[in-house]
């Protein structure tokens, strides 16, 4: 029986604006909770729903080859609200889709605001949300307040890992040489709303490399106090933390120079490459791609101006830190999101242990149409564990380890979507293929049967 209640949302980031979005376009009544401006948060700038305060990329829109551009995809269909705003706010970004960070935002604000099913709560859920919510989304991603985070921590009986996120620092477009800065996307691919000339690239030859990485190598650093030191993300790890794992790191990580020529000077290969990608519509802000960092801004601008095309960058943002935490999933929650100490809770976003913007609002996409199904008295199966976003739900509710094989060890960590938290596919040898399958070229062939599957699995559930 329908319990005709209204579902309560905790958090306006992209896992609550969709949850909330999916409950109501189902006929639900949704009340969407968020603390901004009331209580700011050391990230934010604005109170907008779905604001990013990192990159403003999406990542690969490769929806045959790469699990993220699958992922896109599947929202897609599933009719995401965050998709519909990327796509609509779209910069030119190779074969990622990367989005106007201003106008992203402020489209998913306007529909929340504008459906008749969402009523806006602008207050702090001050600790664990009444006992009369008896359906709740929490989606309050990695800047939880302290208050709402003891609570839930204290009813799971388990401790939070936290970690930090550095965010990239951002250039106004005018403060860069372009005589030295050639615009070209690597191995020229174009993806929406590209052209295969969508980033600016930046050489460096060896001197020049080995002099930056001295000087990242020796630059005074943020120091954490010892509650704070914790481990980082692997997928965002800050420059300086990369370039003390080896000099070379740099160069086969966000500085690698291959499928790009430098114009200028072709027969040339530059030793190292900093590229930076269009961070609004108008193309005055610019980011440096793959450039967190920890390091104090003092000297930020210092050791950045000594990148070839940089010497005179001005910033609209230096690089900066922000805490991050997420439940230890596997162990407190069930297989419909739902807290084992108390299923009215149901969680979305960052804070399950999916990494990446996409990957949090495809955990809030299936957070509200669980709520929803719950608000009609039904109970709503997660999609497939083929699809994308079943691989996802299953490495958060127990696909990345059994909850018997923890044992107290803390080995649950946030990862992004990839093809390795997909189930096996078969493929066969192509007919009439002379010769031996090329590793690269079966490679491939398993890439695109395991986006086809998900496709037509996902149908049924979508």
């Amino acid at each position: 029986m329908s319990t005709q209640e209204p579902i309560h949302i905790v958090g306006g980031g992209l896992a609550g604006s969709e949850a909330a979005w999916q409950a109501a376009e189902t006929g639900a009544k949704v009340i969407l909770h968020e603390m901004r401006p009331v209580r700011k948060t050391d990230a934010h700038n604005t109170e907008n729903f779905a604001e990013l305060v990192c990159s403003n990329s999406f990542r690969s829109d490769d929806k045959d080859h790469n699990a993220v551009g699958l992922l896109h995809e599947e929202l897609r269909r599933c009719g995401s609200l965050i998709m519909r705003a990327a796509d609509a706010h779209s910069l030119p970004a190779g074969g990622a889709l990367a989005v106007d960070r201003d106008g992203f935002s402020a489209a998913v604000t306007a529909a929340i605001e504008s459906h008749p099913n969402i009523t806006i709560d602008r207050a702090e859920v001050a600790g664990l949300p009444p006992e009369e919510w008896r359906n709740v989304v929490v989606a309050t991603g990695p800047l939880t307040s302290p208050a709402l985070a003891d609570a839930i921590l204290a009813r799971t009986g388990e401790d939070a890992l936290a970690f930090f996120d550095a965010i990239a620092p951002i250039i106004h477009h005018d403060s860069i040489d372009r005589d030295i800065v050639w615009a070209q996307s690597r191995y020229d691919k174009a993806g929406p709303s590209g052209t295969g000339a969508d980033y600016l690239n930046c050489p460096m030859d060896e001197a020049q490399y080995n002099r930056f990485i001295d000087a990242l190598l020796s630059a005074p650093l943020h120091e954490f106090k010892e509650w704070e030191k914790v481990p980082y993300f692997d997928g965002c790890l800050p420059i300086e933390v990369m370039a003390e794992r080896g000099r070379e790191t740099l160069r086969h990580g966000p500085m690698k120079p291959v499928g790009l020529t430098n114009p200028r000077n072709p027969t040339v290969k530059p030793y190292a490459i900093v590229q930076l990608r269009q961070d609004n519509a108008l193309g005055t802000l610019w980011n440096m791609v793959g450039f967190q960092t920890k390091m104090r801004y003092g000297v930020q601008t210092e050791i950045f101006r000594l990148i070839p095309g940089l010497e005179n960058a001005q910033f609209a943002r230096l690089g900066g830190l922000h805490r991050n935490t997420f439940l230890n999933s596997p162990k407190v929650l069930d297989k419909q999101l739902r807290l084992k100490a108390d299923p009215r809770l149901r969680f979305a976003g960052q804070v399950t242990g999916v990494e990446g913007y996409v990957e949090s609002a495809a955990m809030g996409l299936v957070a509200g149409r669980l709520a929803a199904a719950d608000a009609r008295g039904e109970t709503l199966a997660t999609p497939p564990a083929t699809t994308a976003l079943g691989a996802l739900i299953g490495h958060i509710t127990g696909g990345h380890m059994e909850a018997e094989a923890y044992s107290g060890a803390r080995s649950f960590q946030p990862m992004n979507v990839n093809f390795g938290l997909f189930p096996p596919v078969s493929i066969k040898r192509p007919e009439g293929l002379v010769g031996r399958w090329k590793s690269t070229e079966k490679t491939i062939a398993k890439k695109k049967a395991i986006t086809s599957r998900a496709l037509e699995d996902l149908a049924g559930w979508a």
